[in-house]
C-alpha cells in the first residue's frame, strides 16, 4: 500500500460559496468530497489540514510552515501532495528546495485556477494528476497541473496562460 500525505493549505481549489457574504471563500475544505470520487486502488491518502488560506494572504512564516510540514511528511510517507493556492504556490515550492534540496520522497504541489464548486473547474483533474505524479516521479519538488509536471527550482506562474511554466 502506497502512503501519501495530502497537505491542504487552502487556495482556490478549496474555496466554497458563502451565501451570507455572496463570495467564494476558504471556509470548508472540499478535498474529502474530491477524494471520495476517485478510484485510488493501492493508495492510502492521509489528510493533513494545515491552513485554509488564500495564498495571497500567506506570510513568509506560512510558506516556511508548509515547507517544513511537507519535508517532515516526506520522511514518513511514500510521497506528499500539497494543495495550495496558485498565486503563491511557487514561493512554497522554492522554500522546500531551500530547506532540503531534494526531499526523501517526492513532494508535488497542485492547485486550481477555478474552484472545485464551479462547473468548469480544473480542480479534480489537477488533484488526480498530482496523486499520480507523486507515485511516478523521483524524489524532488514538483508542481503537477494542466497535464504537465514541472520540477523546482525555477517554476513560475504564467498569469497570461493561466498555468505554470519553467522560468526562462
Amino acid at each position: 500500500m502506497t502512503r501519501i500525505a495530502l497537505i491542504s493549505t487552502g487556495g482556490t481549489i478549496e474555496k466554497t460559496y458563502d451565501e451570507l457574504s455572496g463570495v467564494l471563500a476558504n471556509h470548508v475544505s472540499v478535498l474529502d468530497i474530491m477524494l471520495a470520487s476517485l478510484e485510488l486502488r493501492g493508495v492510502t491518502v492521509e489528510r493533513v489540514a494545515l491552513l485554509n488560506k488564500d495564498s495571497l494572504e500567506m506570510t513568509a512564516e506560512d510558506h516556511t510552515l508548509i515547507a517544513e510540514t511537507a519535508v517532515r511528511a516526506a520522511r514518513e510517507r511514500d510521497g506528499v501532495v500539497v494543495v495550495h493556492g496558485t498565486d503563491r504556490l511557487a514561493v512554497s515550492g522554492e522554500r522546500v528546495c531551500e530547506l532540503v534540496g531534494t526531499p526523501a520522497t517526492p513532494i508535488v504541489f497542485t492547485g486550481a485556477m477555478r474552484p472545485y464548486e464551479l462547473r468548469a473547474t480544473d480542480a479534480l483533474q489537477n488533484l488526480t494528476e498530482a496523486l499520480l505524479a507523486v507515485q511516478l516521479v523521483p524524489p524532488g519538488v514538483y508542481v503537477a497541473m494542466h497535464n504537465q509536471v514541472l520540477r523546482f527550482p525555477g517554476v513560475i506562474k504564467d498569469r497570461d496562460a493561466g498555468t505554470f511554466r519553467k522560468r526562462p
